[in-house]
């Protein structure tokens, strides 16, 4: 295959809990950039350990984006280490929130996947909505009932 017909392989790695319109801006943004748009979905794991409990569970949670036309693959993933994953994947581009953009381990992560050809895009981050202001405002609306 010559590179003029190369398919640019795309990844992207969340936990994706409470499935919202930030997902998808990211998601729908991220595939008009590839061909294929692979999805990592934290574990529930990495979620009790590096978050809070899940609300929806991993199987639960690869179902919904598995849903979602952006997404090509979706599967289980447990590491954040991006060389890791690209050496899995072998993606060319990935693809991640603008709120990370200037944080230490991307700065690092970049370097490295520059280093091998990979480029990091950085997508806007949907700043009126996430699981956590989801959470926090089902539970204030409890407390009002």
């Amino acid at each position: 295959m010559s590179d003029k017909t190369k398919r640019v392989v795309g990844f992207t790695l969340g936990c994706f809990d409470l499935f919202h319109i930030g997902h998808i801006n990211l998601l729908r943004n991220a595939r008009a950039l590839c061909d294929t748009l692979i999805v990592g979905v934290c574990s529930d794991e990495y979620m009790l350990n590096n978050k809070r409990e899940p609300i929806y569970a991993l199987n639960d949670r690869m179902e919904i984006l598995k849903a979602c036309k952006y997404c090509d693959v979706v599967v289980p993933e447990d590491t954040l280490e991006k060389v890791e994953l690209y050496n899995k994947y072998k993606f060319d581009i990935l693809f991640v929130g603008s709120d990370w953009y200037g944080d230490e381990r991307y700065i690092i992560w970049e370097k490295q996947l520059k280093e091998i050809g990979v480029s990091v895009v950085y997508l806007p981050y949907t700043n009126e909505v996430s699981s956590s202001k989801i959470i926090q405002k089902i539970a204030q609306m409890r407390q009002i009932h």
